[in-house]
């Protein structure tokens, strides 16, 4: 058993976590969870869980051997370094570190003390980004030559109740950390890469949209987001040589999480036939297709079936050291000159 304690009880660590390591209760064990505030109204507390306000509770117990941080992102430096200290494996919600120096030093830290740490990239297993994958290996696109990614709110209250600019706090690392490790973890470092970040709401304001362009050879994927869009654009397109495949909805986990609609009920982030992808193609006899796709199954649990398999069987890690800093430094170029 793969035993584990968690620093935050809020949100990331209710919503995002817990629900799915408690699906894998025959291999992972959660123990302690610790928090400055570990009772409120809106998680109830876990059968047969230790609940604590002592870190040192958490950090001192010889039979964890993972621990999860789950605190908002300023936090994460200090809590990875705090852990790897005590010698436990870590992972580290998402975006990881503030500075892509922050992240580097953790990560040599981890490796000095020949323990793991990653980040928490759970978007990696959402059902459309499967399905895209799935879609492309088919190769009924042809060579590939254009992506657009789409990550779109209508929240304008959320950069209007911001008057000062943040770069930790900006929309790119909110959710650029999500669509950038996606493209990442699948086509690998790009050529060049062209940035569009902008203050819509004029300097001094928060960072609110982001259009950035990656470039593979002849492929380029656009990694694009505002909280202005009061219809989202397609969460993916796909062009190639031979056609394209439009996925408009995303992924359904978050939307049922978000109602309390657990990983064990059942349905759970499953799309229904109006969430599937269109296809468009010419086959190599030139016969003309459209064609629905059914949506691959996400799960965001996928990533601590990998980090077991790197703790426990010795396998090498999914979410790699150099990805994640490769992530922050695109974060960090982004916003630099706003101000």
């Amino acid at each position: 058993m793969l035993t584990i304690g968690y620093i935050g009880n809020g949100k990331s660590a209710n919503r995002y976590h817990l629900p799915f390591v408690l699906q894998r209760k025959d291999k992972i064990k959660v123990k302690t969870i610790f928090d400055i505030k570990v009772t409120h109204d809106l998680w109830k507390q876990i059968p047969d869980v230790n609940y604590t306000q002592d870190l040192q509770e958490l950090l001192n117990d010889p039979e964890i051997d993972l621990i999860v941080v789950c605190t908002g992102h300023h936090l994460h430096y200090q809590y990875a370094k705090i852990v790897l200290d005590n010698n436990k494996h870590c992972m580290v919600e998402k975006p990881f570190m503030e500075t892509s120096e922050q992240a580097k030093e953790i990560f040599a830290l981890a490796k000095e003390k020949g323990l793991i740490v990653q980040a928490y990239q759970n978007r990696r297993f959402d059902s459309d980004f499967l399905t895209v994958q799935k879609v492309i290996e088919s190769r009924k696109l042809g060579d590939l030559l254009e992506m657009e990614m789409h990550f779109d709110y209508y929240r304008p209250q959320v950069p209007e109740n911001v008057h000062q600019f943040n770069p930790a706090h900006s929309y790119l690392y909110g959710h650029g950390c999500h669509t950038l490790d996606q493209v990442i973890s699948y086509f690998g470092k790009p050529d060049t890469i062209h940035y569009d970040v902008r203050q819509l709401l004029g300097k001094g304001r928060m960072n609110d949209y982001f259009d950035l362009d990656l470039y593979y050879d002849q492929l380029k994927v656009s990694v694009k987001s505002s909280y202005f869009r009061i219809k989202s654009r397609p969460s993916f397109v796909v062009y190639g040589k031979n056609g394209m495949f439009v996925k408009e909805t995303k992924d359904r986990m978050e939307e049922h999480l978000k109602l309390f609609y657990m990983p064990d009920q059942e349905g759970f982030g499953v799309d229904l036939p109006e969430h599937y992808g269109t296809l468009t193609y010419y086959d190599e006899e030139g016969n003309y297709h459209e064609e629905k796709v059914v949506s691959e199954i996400g799960d965001y649990g996928r990533v601590y079936d990998d980090l077991y398999a790197a703790i426990m069987n010795k396998t090498a890690p999914t979410i790699t050291a150099e990805q994640t800093i490769l992530q922050m430094e695109i974060l960090e170029t982004g916003v630099k000159g706003l101000e």
